[in-house]
């Protein structure tokens, strides 16, 4: 399952690979920004690491801008599972917003989070602290 999955993050960051922001959004959008956002928090909840999280809980809310409209997801971490909420269905201890095209690029490890956060690329709400830690909840 770890392999599929790293072969599936390998095969997003071919698609792009020398592709700008527009083009990248363009392709989600033809797509269906729904279906490739589904596919990708799936996948993270897939790659949640329970013994890196231990008995701590969190709701960790991710705003991606497709085109100029939000995607709402949130992973609800909680007894040693992590299960997806589609919208904002609760308080979040951390909101990440981000741009379709940054968004991918930081899932498949073409986007540092702390380059992204000190660029102004991705922006967060809520606890700090925290968003750092949950980035070791999930397989890399």
């Amino acid at each position: 399952m770890a392999d599929d999955r790293q072969q599936r993050r390998q095969e997003l960051a071919a698609t792009l690979e020398g592709r700008s922001d527009e083009e990248i959004a363009q392709g989600v959008v033809a797509q269906g920004a729904d279906t490739v956002l589904d596919q990708i928090f799936a996948g993270m909840c897939e790659a949640f690491l329970p013994a890196k999280a231990g008995s701590q809980s969190a709701v960790i809310q991710y705003d991606v801008n497709v085109g100029g409209t939000v995607h709402t997801y949130q992973l609800k971490i909680a007894g040693g599972k992590c299960e997806l909420a589609k919208g904002p269905s609760g308080p979040a201890r951390v909101t990440l917003a981000i741009q379709a095209a940054d968004f991918l690029r930081l899932v498949t490890g073409k986007l540092n989070g702390m380059q992204a956060f000190m660029t102004g690329k991705l922006k967060l709400t809520g606890d700090m602290m925290f968003a750092q830690v949950m980035q070791g909840w999930f397989e890399q």
